[in-house]
Formats: structure tokens, C-alpha cells, sequence
């Protein structure tokens, strides 16, 4: 369970969001990690076919971390470009997160260890603020995110193993939803729909643009 959060002067945009987070996010982490239920935010509620699939894949609990930075020029959020080396979704932009291993104890632990493990994010510079909604993945993960607060002095040191490169895209950018915008790919041979949200040269995509938008339906819908 999340502890209050003390009140320090924010600027004014991320003020306006945490008022809306600390009433809309959940104070503890999303149920179903591990069930077959079918969550209600996902890769299929673009692409219902994908949960025919689902039942073949294993369940797969998984953790991100939505860090929020308190910038003077307004909110950011902070995002990596995985490994191009990695195996699976090399290159994408993603939020410091992965797997939850058995003796991580909690989703809160499992966000904090990859957020360290990646960029060298110290756990001791994050405020927790909540939960949002269980995703499901076209992949089988079902991933809790938890929304945080950062401190904009951390001094990060990214693990080139899974991490290529960091930035920081502005909150406003992203909870603006004429930026969402619906695509569309083939993929295991049929075609399959996705939110995108470009910004300057970064595309972000796929898993991490559906958490996005499912931050804002869950803030301002």
C-alpha cells in the first residue's frame, strides 16, 4: 500500500495532474497478475483477435515504472530506448520495467529494481503516487504500471545491456489525446491495430503508447 505523498510546490501543469492522480490512480497494485482473466485495457481492445491467441501464451507479471519529473519548463516523463541488442523488442521506447521475479515481494519492488537495474534510477529518489489499470500485452504480459514522482536531480547510468538511451517527453505532450493516433501493421499474419504518439524524432509505440493513453483515459476521462 502506498504512503501519502507530503505537498511541495510543483509547477502548475504537474500540480493540476497530481490533484486528478491522488483521487483517480488506486493506492494498491491492480488485481489479475496472475489469472487468465481478461483485463480491461490491453493490446486487444484494438485487436479483439489477439485473445484467441492469449490462451497458449503464458502469464506473464510484469512491472513499469511512469516516472513524472518536476521540470521548471513543465512535467516530463522519463522513457529509454531499449537494447538494440536485445532479443525481443529491440530499439523500441519503453518505461523502465520488466518481469516481477518471485522475490521481488511487490510490484512496487519489481518497478524500483528494473528502474535501478536499467538507467540507475535510485529508489531513494522516487515518490510513489499509485497504480494504474492492469495492461495486457499481445505478448502475454500483464503489466502493472505505478505513476511516480522523480527527483530532476538524478544523476542516471544507463546498463547498455538493455538500454541504448533515455529522454524525456513533456507530461502535456502525452496527455493530449490528438497526439494518440490509431496505425495499423500486420503482424503474425493478420493485421493488427495500435496506438502511436510521435514526438520530435521518437516513435513511441505499440505497448507503451497504449499504457499512455490508458493513463489518460484513467486521469482525465
Amino acid at each position: 500500500m502506498l504512503t501519502a505523498l507530503p505537498s511541495p510546490t510543483h509547477h502548475p501543469e504537474l500540480e493540476a495532474f497530481l490533484e486528478r492522480a491522488r483521487h483517480r490512480l488506486a493506492v494498491e497494485p491492480p488485481a489479475g497478475l496472475h489469472l487468465d482473466s481478461v483485463p480491461d485495457h490491453g493490446d486487444h481492445r484494438f485487436s479483439p483477435g489477439l485473445l484467441a491467441e492469449l490462451p497458449a501464451i503464458p502469464s506473464k507479471p510484469a512491472a513499469v515504472l511512469i516516472a513524472l519529473i518536476d521540470r521548471p519548463e513543465g512535467p516530463t516523463v522519463l522513457l529509454t530506448h531499449r537494447s538494440s541488442a536485445l532479443r525481443n523488442h529491440s530499439g523500441q521506447i519503453a518505461f523502465p520495467g520488466g518481469r516481477i521475479d518471485p522475490d521481488d515481494g511487490s510490484v512496487l519492488a519489481a518497478a524500483l529494481r528494473e528502474a535501478e537495474e536499467e538507467v540507475g534510477l535510485s529508489a531513494s529518489l522516487i515518490r510513489p503516487i499509485g497504480y494504474l489499470d492492469l495492461y495486457l500485452t499481445g505478448s502475454g504480459y500483464r503489466v502493472a504500471p505505478v505513476v511516480a514522482l522523480a527527483d530532476p536531480g538524478m544523476v542516471l547510468h544507463l546498463n547498455p545491456a538493455e538500454v541504448d538511451s533515455v529522454f524525456e517527453c513533456p507530461l502535456g505532450f502525452l496527455m493530449n489525446p490528438a497526439n494518440h493516433i490509431a496505425e495499423s501493421r500486420e503482424w503474425r499474419g493478420a493485421m493488427r491495430q495500435y496506438y502511436a504518439i510521435p514526438w520530435q524524432d521518437h516513435y513511441i509505440w505499440g505497448v507503451t503508447a497504449g499504457i499512455i493513453h490508458t493513463l489518460f483515459e484513467r486521469i482525465y476521462g
